[in-house]
Order: C-alpha cells, then structure tokens, then sequence
C-alpha cells in the first residue's frame, strides 16, 4: 500500500508542477515577453527564491487526499521545467512560449490522466511477484 500512496503523491506532484510551469510560460507569453538569456536568469532566480522559501514543516496536511505539503515543497522545481525548453530555444517568440506552455500543460494533463495505467501495472507487477513467489516456495 505504501507504494501505492507514492505512485499517487508522486504523479499528483509531477502533474502540479507541470501545469504550474505552463502557466508561467504562457503568463510570460501573453504578456508579450519572448524567451530570452534574462527570462532563463530569472526563472532560475525564481527557482532558487522559492528553494529557499520552502516549508520545512506541513502546514496543510492532505486536502481531498492530495499532499498539497509535497507539492507546495517541491514547487522551486516549476521555474526550472519553465526554464529548461527556453534554453534549447532562447529565440522563442511570445506565441511560441504559449504555445510551450500549452505543451507542458497537456504533459501533466496526461500524467494525470495517466495515473490509474501507471496504478494498473504496479498492482500487475505486484500480483505477478507474488504468484511467483508462491510457485518458488512450495
């Protein structure tokens, strides 16, 4: 069972993340700002801002069965996956920095919808491990 609350922690958070940073790509991109060497600085300065700012105790425990403590935790981690397509393309035009904001919305939108295959094939393993393990011990 533990594994089971990590595989749905974890793509919680990864999903979070992912939409975090899409908002900040296309929140870059409306307001007409292209990527540029600053916006990758300052993405970066944002990331190690918030990495400091992090909570190291819970302050709201789980809300509907989400670790939002988890999340708000790793939320430095956002600017970064904002900040790493930029730099492959530093001459990004606005409309291009929504539309790879609109790409890293839709990677979490499909991590998230993704959950339930990703808990099928671990309670797949898991039956498959422990069959096994009877046929070995008879």
């Amino acid at each position: 069972m533990e594994t089971e609350a990590a595989i749905r922690h974890g793509t919680m958070r990864v999903t979070a993340l992912l939409l975090v940073a899409a908002a900040l790509a296309i929140g870059l991109g409306v307001a007409g700002t292209g990527a540029s060497l600053p916006i990758v600085v300052g993405l970066l300065v944002l990331a190690a801002v918030l990495y400091a700012a992090r909570p190291n105790e819970d302050w709201f425990g789980p809300v509907a069965g989400v670790d939002v403590d988890g999340i708000v935790r790793s939320l430095w981690l956002a600017p970064l996956i904002t900040a790493l397509p930029l730099v492959v393309r530093l001459s990004a035009t606005p409309g291009e920095l929504q539309a790879i904001g609109g790409l890293l919305g839709l990677a979490g939108m499909a991590n998230y919808f993704l959950r339930p295959v990703y808990l099928l094939g671990y309670d797949l393993v898991a039956a498959v491990r422990e069959s096994a393990g009877r046929a070995n011990g008879r």
